[in-house]
Parts: structure tokens; sequence; C-alpha cells
């Protein structure tokens, strides 16, 4: 063969090379072209999956964060009305030891023990021997009764039986309804349920004192307290109109202080 023939041969091979090969790397091209762009969108994709999870966990973490803030208001808040209700409990209690309240204010002649002897008037002359007579008895002191079921249903009390306090102080009001100590039983009574958080029986209690005893030394405490149930109960126009009823008219007592200070709290919860 010639080197002419050769050269002839080498070329139509060529072309017959370039022919085959340039279909397959336009195909080639073309799959890679392909290829990338599956890969920007599944990269696209899970970008995007990926930014929502995280936008989620931020709304979560928020959701928590604002529950955990609600939690912590509940708390401060259960733990201030404990402690004010353990300060006036504690406070009468302290009172009830010491005999400041409960006692009749003037004692009578019937507060006078029964065992005394009665006092022998005059004089039995030396020249006629009489035997001395035995002291005839006395008779109990009016209202002992009562006197004594009510020191009972305060002992109870005092111990802490709270549900057997308000058995007591009860079945006293239905027994001497018109006693002495009915307005001082009836505000107890009222403590009774109100250190239950049975605020429906102490708003009854305390309203019933206000209503039958307005000149009770109950009176303005029995107020303070349905103010404090209103509050509880998130009635704010009643809260307020009893707690500025105590300020009104009664000056200088401690329930007054107290019921300034609620209403300055009210003010700064925006109540």
């Amino acid at each position: 063969m010639t080197n002419v023939c050769r050269r002839r041969a080498a070329a139509a091979l060529l072309t017959v090379v370039t022919a085959v090969s340039s279909p397959l790397l336009l195909a080639d091209s073309a799959t890679r072209a392909r290829l990338d762009s599956i890969e920007r969108k599944l990269d696209s994709r899970g970008l995007m999956e990926m930014s929502n999870r995280i936008e989620q966990m931020h709304r979560d973490i928020q959701q928590m964060r604002g529950d955990l803030e609600v939690q912590a208001h509940t708390l401060k808040e259960m733990q201030q009305r404990s402690r004010e209700q353990y300060l006036d409990i504690d406070r009468r209690l302290q009172q009830l030891e010491t005999g400041q309240i409960g006692a009749p204010a003037v004692l009578s002649t019937t507060d006078t023990p029964a065992d005394l002897p009665v006092p022998i008037t005059g004089q039995i002359p030396p020249s006629i021997p009489t035997p001395t007579p035995a002291p005839a008895p006395a008779p109990a002191p009016a209202g002992a009764g009562e006197r004594a079921d009510y020191d009972t249903a305060l002992a109870i009390l005092r111990e802490g039986r709270y549900e057997e306090a308000t058995q007591a102080f009860n079945a006293f009001l239905t027994n001497y309804p018109s006693s002495e100590y009915a307005d001082n039983a009836n505000y107890w009574l009222g403590e009774t349920y109100y250190v239950n958080r049975d605020f429906k029986g102490a708003l009854a209690a305390f309203k019933g004192l206000v209503d039958s005893h307005p000149n009770s030394s109950k009176a303005s405490d029995s107020l303070l307290k349905m103010g404090y149930i209103y509050y509880e109960q998130k009635d704010w126009a009643e809260a307020r109109q009893a707690l500025e009823t105590v300020v009104s008219d009664y000056p200088g007592t401690t329930a007054t202080r107290l019921a300034h200070d609620r209403l300055l709290r009210m003010t700064k919860e925006g109540h």
C-alpha cells in the first residue's frame, strides 16, 4: 500500500471515529447537566427541609419559654398567697393564745366562778353556838354552756383541724344564734372555709357577719377577706369595692393597711 492509500485510510477511519464519538460525547454532556440539576434540586430541598425544621424548633422553644414564664408567675402567686394566709392565721392564733380575741369586753357578775362560796352577812352572837352552814351551791353562770362550746371550737381551730372546726362553729351558730360570740364565731367559720379554699362558704360566712354585725370588731377583717376572695376569683370590680370600703370605713387599722397593699398590687397588675 502506498503512502497515499494509507493516508486516505487513516482519514476515513478518523471520520468514522469522529462520527461515532460525537453523539456519545453530546449524550455524556447532557447526562452530566441533568445530574447536576438533580443534585442542585436535592440540595435545595434538603436545605429547605432543614430550614423548616430549625424554624419549628425555634417556635417550640419560644412556646416552652412562654409556658415556663407562665408557670413561674403562677408559682410566685401561689407562694405569695400561701405566705399571706400563713401570716394572717399565725397572727390571729397568737392573739387567741394571748386571750386578745373572743373574751367578753366587760366581765359581769355572772363571770364569777361557780365554785366560790357565797359570803354570809351579819354576825352570830358568840353565846349561841351555831354550826357553820355549808355554802349553798351557786347556780352556773348564764351562758356558761355557749362559752364552753365557743372555746372548744376555737381549740379545734388552733390545732389545725379545720374541717372539724367548721362543724363546731356551724353547730355553735345553730345552737346560739343570738350569742355575744356569734360575730366572732361567724368570722372564724369563714376562716376555716378560707383556709380550705372553699371560697363560696367563706364568702357566705364573712358577708353574713358584715350584714348581721356591722359594728363588730371583725367587720373590717371580714371585708378584707372578701376582697381577697374576689381577687382570687379574678372578680376585680368586687375585689376593689370591698378593699376600698375597708380603707374608707376603718382607717388606721391593720385591715386597712393590708387592703391598701392589695389595691396597690392590683393597680400594678392593671386590674
